[in-house]
């Protein structure tokens, strides 16, 4: 069976597409078969991601590793029961689609509440929730006090993981990974910087997740987007001395996929 990673958030701006493209494209650089959806099916960030990097690619007659990107197939309304919801189908049907002739199947979220992203949750074996690091973001997760370091209670967004991992359970299925990426890290050790790794730490323990270290702020994810490009494959289209931001952020997806022990990968680039 297909490994299923899910990347959500409930937020937007917290970089979900950049880190659902550099964890599916790692993942087919080790040799690994990803297929990849975007259930965001208004903007669709990670599915033009994917486009775009499929015309680079015939553009520039390279051969890159990539994930197979899917559209959820349509369902024909009228075989639907009473009460069931035809998100589910579509959903259900793509993931028994791709289950068997894939190692992973990556599937990248709306920021936003929806039924599919509620149901992906739930099919999650491994779910990566990237998180700006402020308060603001943080309340994604638990609501705190005026200060930042009582934690009140937790967020709508926490209870759905929690509702998730419950419908995982009574199905006989392994629990949730859930792994929280401290992403758009800012460069200058401040003082917010340090409250929210002290909550987050709090938080992990009292809700269950597990914190992994994302990307830093910088201008190259911003400059890869538009080729479909990523940081593994500055080396393959010509790109022959990387400067220091570059390498330092190679080393924060080497570290980031390392730290999300995904089975069966070895982390070697």
């Amino acid at each position: 069976m297909a490994h299923i990673i899910v990347v959500g958030n409930e937020k937007g701006g917290a970089g979900k597409s950049t880190v659902s493209m550099h964890i599916a494209t790692a993942l087919a650089r080790l040799g690994h078969s990803v297929s990849a959806l975007d259930l965001d099916l208004r903007q669709k960030t990670f599915g033009r991601y994917v486009e775009n990097r499929k015309s680079f690619i015939k553009r520039s007659g390279l051969s890159l590793p990539s994930p197979e990107y899917h559209d959820l197939p349509e369902i024909d309304k009228s075989t639907l029961k009473p009460g069931e919801n035809i998100y589910d189908h579509r959903l259900s049907a793509a993931v028994a689609t791709l289950d068997p002739d894939n190692d992973f199947i990556l599937i990248d979220c709306p920021g936003s509440h929806t039924r599919l992203s509620q149901v992906a949750h739930s099919l999650a074996d491994t779910l990566v929730t990237p998180l700006n690091d402020s308060f603001i973001d943080f309340d994604l997760l638990a609501h705190t006090d005026e200060t930042g370091e009582k934690i009140l209670g937790p967020s709508v967004y926490s209870e759905m993981v929690w509702s998730a991992r419950q419908l995982r359970a009574q199905a006989g299925l392994k629990p949730i990974d859930w792994v929280v990426l401290r992403n758009r890290l800012g460069a200058q050790r401040m003082v917010n910087k340090e409250k929210m790794e002290h909550a987050l730490d709090n938080l992990a323990k009292r809700i269950g997740f597990r914190i992994a270290p994302g990307f830093h702020e910088r201008v190259i994810f911003r400059e890869l987007f538009p080729r479909g490009l990523t940081l593994l494959d500055l080396k393959d289209i010509g790109v022959k001395q990387l400067n220091i931001s570059n390498v330092a952020a190679r080393q924060e997806l080497r570290d980031m996929m390392k730290s999300l022990n995904l089975p069966g990968v070895t982390v070697d680039f």
